[in-house]
């Protein structure tokens, strides 16, 4: 998996992530990078500008990683882990900008775990893990075949559901003191039926200009913080 920017870069250093190869640009002069690389005797190719962005689509800064691929936690390994209390739940979001802004708050405000679907739904790649800012290698993040049966085995285990969507209850008139999931809907069609079904609340984030929505990622961030203060 290439992935590649320099905050990324670091967290990859910082977490021993199984590096195959490095390519840097020709006039790369990020010295603390360049002296990791040299500490490490890291295998790197020097390339042009022109080869680095033939490489991939993306905003690189000069460096690309060969990494191997992200791994994803089962639904047990969370389950039987008695710290987790509060987790994110998407609902197939499609958008990897999305995705990694997502991840990146969830990090920050200290969430336990992501639950993803394998199936209709952006997976890591490396404009997740450029958006995260690379604390996608910080953040456990489970992918599971069916997200209501999974509802249904967070239930067992005393996991509040809570879903959002523009019709609901006022987000702040919610309590999320107890083991909770936070379910984030698609971008376009929020979330689904039968999701939305299975949730033990609705949170509505109050609208008061003339846009109707807000974008995935920013309800999350709002949503995602709200959980953290009812915590404190």
């Amino acid at each position: 998996m290439l992935v590649y920017g320099k905050n990324v870069a670091y967290e990859i250093f910082k977490k021993n992530i199984k590096i195959k190869k490095i390519y840097l640009q020709d006039n790369f002069n990020d010295k603390k990078l360049i002296s990791l690389i040299e500490k490490e005797n890291f295998d790197k190719i020097i390339l042009s500008k022109r080869q680095m962005d033939d490489l991939l689509d993306g905003l690189h800064q000069g460096i690309i990683l060969d990494i191997e691929n992200y791994k994803y936690l089962e639904l047990t390994d969370i389950l039987n882990d008695n710290k987790i209390n509060s987790i994110v739940m998407l609902d197939h979001i499609e958008d990897p900008h999305n995705f990694g802004a997502i991840i990146r708050t969830c990090e920050a405000a200290g969430i336990d775990a992501i639950i993803i679907p394998k199936d209709r739904q952006v997976l890591v790649n490396s404009t997740v893990i450029k958006t995260s800012v690379g604390t996608v290698f910080n953040t456990k993040i489970v992918t599971v075949s069916n997200l209501a049966n999974t509802i249904d085995q967070l239930k067992k285990h005393d996991f509040w559901i809570i879903g959002t969507d523009m019709n609901g209850t006022d987000y702040k008139n919610i309590n999320y003191e107890g083991k909770t999931v936070l379910v984030i809907g698609n971008e376009g069609k929020g979330m689904s039926n039968l999701i939305s079904k299975k949730c033990d609340f609705t949170a509505e984030i109050p609208m008061y200009g003339e846009v109707n929505s807000l974008n995935a990622s920013v309800a999350a961030g709002i949503m995602i913080y709200e959980v953290v203060r009812n915590r404190k």
